[in-house]
């Protein structure tokens, strides 16, 4: 059910075809992506895009888009709760590729996309992002351009994957997300722990290095 009013709660809708199987590289998963999903309302188009981030688990990161290439040795993952990630903080990148739709006019709708193919033996593949006013054109763009895409390629790819949400905007603003979440990076260098530049933010003692084991 999509959500409904301005102050609406409600779980926006999701419809998506998840892959089945593990796929990875000489038997190692390398990398996992995790497709997140949110929607939601605000008093302007900027403030719903933050309620949709937050509802997809990715709002406190600096966002950093990414373009739509699998890695080999990806396993993807697809969850309707919010992404989370134990060891990320606040103001962490986060690598994403992602589909946003804003929408002010009441009476529209906001859909956001995102679709992905595979090869089932390497994991390499391909995300493709698409938005817009109702879920069969967001379907339909996300289909036609994998289909092209893979058309230009030598590799094996696999079905094709989906994960879509929508929302009604009826008296504010609304916004749809949809997020493939590589990982999360720490601003703080590899050679300072996170420890030692909290204790500096604090003012009690300058950042230590890390001594190389």
């Amino acid at each position: 059910m999509r959500g409904r009013g301005s102050n609406a709660r409600a779980t926006p809708t999701t419809t998506y075809r998840s892959a089945s199987r593990r796929i990875t590289s000489h038997g190692v998963t390398l990398l996992k992506i995790r497709l997140s999903a949110g929607a939601g309302s605000g008093p302007t188009k900027l403030a719903a895009f933050d309620t949709a981030l937050r509802r997809a688990g990715v709002a406190n990161y600096n966002l950093i888009r990414l373009s739509s290439i699998i890695p080999p040795g990806t396993c993807i993952t697809v969850s309707d709760s919010p992404w989370r990630h134990d060891g990320g903080e606040w103001g962490d990148r986060l690598y994403l590729v992602y589909a946003e739709m804003r929408v002010d006019e009441p009476g529209k709708q906001a859909w956001a996309g995102v679709g992905w193919s595979q090869d089932g033996e390497t994991g390499r593949g391909l995300f493709v992002e698409h938005a817009g006013h109702s879920e069969q054109d967001v379907r339909e763009d996300i289909r036609e351009s994998l289909e092209a895409m893979v058309r230009e390629r030598e590799e094996e790819f696999g079905l094709i994957h989906m994960r879509v949400v929508g929302i009604d905007c009826e008296d504010q603003p609304v916004c749809a997300f949809v997020a493939a979440v590589y990982r999360s990076e720490p601003w703080t260098p590899h050679c300072l722990s996170r420890s030692s530049v909290s204790a500096w933010m604090t003012g009690s003692t300058p950042p230590s290095v890390d001594s190389a084991s």
